[in-house]
């Protein structure tokens, strides 16, 4: 079973990563699933989502949990019966959770592409990012970026929260192994830690509530 990586990010966060290598065969051996769950995999027509729907189950297992012991609010946003926190993520063919025993937590895979060189103006201000001249470098900052904004949004979980107005990164350096991470809503500011890694092409950038 291909468990990519397991990040111990504190004694009561834990981050696991899957990649896919199975066939969705494979990945259904030993899953049980809920009846909604059942039905939601029956609609999916994509067999990447399928496959990544059952690696989910796969690394709830390394964190001792079952697909019954998941469940969604009425936003979306996963969450686990015994109250602890969890984040799920799905990229191709890595896929990967986070779960804390008492903090808010939120966790983003995103493939590095030339795509985002033309949606970053969407959810960053792209002139903070004109002195980097190399392209890689820049798909890879604002993959970054992305990740980071998408695992806050994760977090905070308001449908009428903005990228671009509401959430704010701190300038940071590829090199670097934090970022912090702000959400301005409503009148309130709520502050993140933010931990990124970088593999096979990819950036998996996972967040806390401070």
């Amino acid at each position: 079973m291909p468990l990519y990586k397991t990040i111990t990010v504190s004694s009561t966060i834990k981050v696991h990563i899957w990649k896919i290598e199975e066939s969705e065969d494979e990945l259904a051996l030993g899953i049980m699933l809920t009846e909604h769950c059942q039905n939601r995999m029956a609609g999916m027509k994509s067999e990447m989502h399928r496959k990544g729907f059952l690696s989910i189950r796969h690394l709830m297992a390394e964190a001792g949990y079952v697909d019954a012991d998941l469940f969604y609010d009425a936003v979306g946003k996963p969450h686990l019966k015994d109250g602890k926190h969890i984040s799920i993520t799905h990229s191709n063919q890595f896929t990967g959770i986070i779960v804390s025993d008492t903090e808010e937590v939120g966790i983003d895979i995103e493939m590095q592409r030339d795509k985002i060189l033309r949606i970053a103006h969407k959810f960053t201000p792209i002139e903070e990012y004109r002195t980097i001249a190399n392209s890689d470098a820049l798909i890879r900052k604002l993959t970054t970026v992305w990740g980071c904004k998408e695992s806050l949004y994760k977090i905070y979980a308001e449908p009428g929260l903005s990228f671009l107005q509401n959430i704010y990164i701190q300038e940071f350096s590829l090199s670097d192994d934090s970022i912090k991470g702000e959400v301005l809503y409503q009148e309130s500011s709520t502050a993140f830690n933010i931990k990124f890694l970088e593999f096979e092409g990819f950036t998996c950038v996972y967040a806390v509530k401070c």
